[in-house]
């Protein structure tokens, strides 16, 4: 428990599936509800081995209770199992943790970019993400707009 009384545990990052199944299907428990995945950069905390923290919300309807997992990975193999087979729900909060963090997602169906563009260098949200620093330039990308006709690029 948490200093709010909130559930979380720190578990390894091969047993997420496993605890994550066992805590939607268990019949006492039913975490059915997916809420959201954050990541945490520990890069200036004292105790910062490993350096990022991948954080699940969890909900259950039947108990009225939430439940945090937590799981660490290290800055060389930021790498953690997939739970979009579990939670189809995961799909879009993997994707923005992967985009803004540069934390991969095995087995994940469709693992690239969501809100930054493919050429966009870097993960704004890491601790060490030069704040001044300048995105390389690239071209206007021809959008069809479905209300006008060709984007507004000219191509069509």
């Amino acid at each position: 428990m948490d200093r709010t009384g909130g559930a979380w545990a720190v578990i390894h990052a091969d047993s997420l599936p496993k605890v994550a199944a066992f805590l939607k299907n268990d019949p006492e428990l039913e975490f059915k509800l997916f809420g959201s995945i954050d990541a945490v950069d520990r890069l200036h905390l004292a105790e910062n081995d490993p350096r990022f923290e991948v954080v699940y919300f969890l909900y259950s309807l039947k108990r009225h209770e939430h439940v945090r997992l937590k799981v660490r990975v290290s800055e060389a193999n930021p790498v953690v199992p997939t739970l979009v087979p579990l939670f189809r729900g995961a799909n879009w909060w993997e994707r923005l943790t992967f985009d803004f963090y540069g934390i991969r997602f095995d087995g994940h169906p469709d693992l690239r970019r969501i809100l930054l563009y493919d050429e966009f260098e870097g993960h704004p949200l890491r601790k060490d993400y030069a704040l001044r620093d300048r995105q390389p330039l690239i071209p206007e990308r021809p959008i069809k707009d479905i209300f006008r006709g060709p984007g507004t690029s000219g191509l069509s």
